[in-house]
């Protein structure tokens, strides 16, 4: 591949971001840049290290659920995190609009390990499938730094 001068890669993206704008989808569109580096082995030579800092904020309302114990429900509610206990996850009885619909109400979900056991059998693989995995979350330290990426 030949090189790339950094005004035709400026205007592929201009060219690309209007035509993005005239037809309006319902998703976040990205553009990728892959780049290929003639003569470089990345197993023999690390010259390269590092790392970029984004303009913008990847996700700047995420919002995070604590699937937990009482204990845990106490701490997550303490420090404004939104949290369902297991009382709440009976209620949706495996019902699999429901779990979807929670499902898309929250970016990633974090739970007790006294609970992590029994949401399979609460909820079913209605998490597992929307591709939202359930974290343990042990120590409120986690909970706090999560509160502040937030």
């Amino acid at each position: 591949m030949s090189k790339l001068s950094s005004d035709t890669l400026r205007e592929a993206i201009t060219t690309i971001k209007t035509a993005s704008a005239e037809k309006q989808r319902k998703f976040t569109e990205t553009i990728e840049l892959q780049i290929g580096l003639k003569n470089y082995d990345p197993q023999k030579d690390k010259r390269f290290s590092g790392s970029v800092k984004l303009p913008h904020i990847p996700r700047p309302k995420m919002k995070v659920c604590m699937l937990g114990d009482a204990q845990h429900v106490e701490e997550a509610e303490s420090i404004g995190l939104q949290w369902m206990d297991v009382e709440a996850l009976k209620k949706l009885n495996k019902n699999k609009k429901l779990v979807k619909k929670l499902a898309k109400q929250y970016h990633a979900f974090l739970a007790s390990e006294s609970v992590i056991k029994q949401i399979p059998r609460l909820l079913g693989p209605g998490l597992n499938k929307a591709g939202k995995f359930v974290m343990v979350c042990h120590l409120i330290l986690i909970l706090v730094s999560v509160y502040f990426v937030v």
